[in-house]
């Protein structure tokens, strides 16, 4: 399994196809949510993803808008760990590149519990986005 950490400008054609390939997916296919998935923050994020045999099977964004955030959390495979994988190197890039005390998500409500297991906590009330319940939650350093 190999980890990629990478801002914008520095991803090939190929590796912005495999991220936005794996959002489609899981995002617009899987959930059947119908969205402008490319919104204008991938190009000011530094994406993390995780590639093995299979292709990428894990990715997320991090990027400041209005604070540090890390977004469009997806992984291909469930229960293979590869979620806390992406978080933690998620975590460390907003730290290290963005100089991030805090962090903000936009957390699906299914995925409480995962995010809560990442040190994040619930800072809103839950509201709609595209359609699917989440709640904002905010990592403390």
């Amino acid at each position: 399994m190999e980890i990629f950490v990478k801002h914008f400008n520095e991803l090939t054609a190929e590796e912005l196809y495999d991220i936005l390939e794996l959002r489609s997916r899981v995002f617009v296919v899987e959930q059947k949510c119908v969205y402008q998935d490319p919104d204008g923050k991938d190009k000011v994020s530094w994406h993390v993803w995780l590639r093995d045999e299979r292709g990428v099977v894990a990715c997320l964004r991090v990027y400041d808008i209005d604070g540090p955030h890390i977004g469009r959390v997806v992984t291909a495979y469930r229960r293979e760990g590869l979620g806390s994988r992406i978080m933690a190197v998620g975590i460390d890039t907003a730290v290290r590149e963005l100089g991030a005390r805090e962090i903000f998500i936009s957390a699906q409500m299914y995925a409480r519990p995962f995010y809560e297991r990442s040190g994040f906590k619930v800072y809103t009330e839950p509201y709609l986005e595209d359609g699917i319940p989440h709640v904002g939650m905010k990592w403390t350093k």
